[in-house]
């Protein structure tokens, strides 16, 4: 049996901890609307639910961390993005962070947001995974800092976060930044320009 479809826009997951789902944050919705396309939609998911679903873990835990880091640095100025400044620590718990990005959906400022959140991270070095810095990044993006600490502690929020990413594992999700279009999965923020493509009508 197949994967569920996505139907309508294409879909971008992502998780505030990627450095690749900032590269391709920055850059996703300027290349749909070049390209005549409707903007995706943005979902938030927790990559270690992901990771725990599917036996995975991250590169940046293993040998493979300085050659990523490298890697991320080329495409940044590749794409014209400041030089990125690295959070000290990084990776790290992030849940807070993603239930702030569930809350922003709701409030209508989610791109916002997590614009303000990745950029804070990756060309400042604010760490993301401290819950004043990211309800300085939600203010940043014009949330309410009082009502968006209330949001995050919602239990609906916290199991539309789980929902969701239930639902991109559901849907082939297994790594981050994807973009799901129709039944097909593109992982990698080096797989944007192909999505773009399959979108096309």
């Amino acid at each position: 049996m197949g994967h569920p479809r996505v139907t309508g826009p294409a879909e971008f997951f992502f998780d505030l901890g990627s450095p690749y789902a900032w590269l391709s944050a920055e850059r996703i919705d300027s290349l749909f609307e070049e390209a005549g396309l409707e903007l995706p939609l943005w979902t938030p998911v927790l990559l270690g639910g992901l990771f725990q679903r599917f036996d995975r873990g991250s590169w940046a835990k293993t040998e493979l961390r300085e050659g990523g880091i490298s890697e991320i640095e080329r495409r940044a100025r590749e794409y014209g993005l400041p030089e990125p400044i690295w959070p000290d620590p990084w990776p790290d718990s992030y849940l807070f962070a993603m239930r702030v990005a569930t809350w922003a959906e709701r409030e209508g400022r989610l791109r916002e947001f997590t614009l303000a959140s990745f950029r804070r991270a990756f060309t400042e070095g604010i760490d993301q995974a401290v819950p004043d810095h990211v309800l300085d990044s939600a203010e940043a993006a014009g949330l309410d800092r009082a009502a968006t600490e209330r949001g995050a502690a919602d239990p609906e929020v916290k199991g539309a976060l789980r929902s969701a990413t239930e639902r991109a594992g559901d849907l082939g999700v297994t790594g981050i930044p994807s973009v799901v279009v129709g039944e097909t999965v593109f992982w990698g923020d080096d797989r944007l320009a192909d999505a773009v493509s399959a979108a096309r009508p």
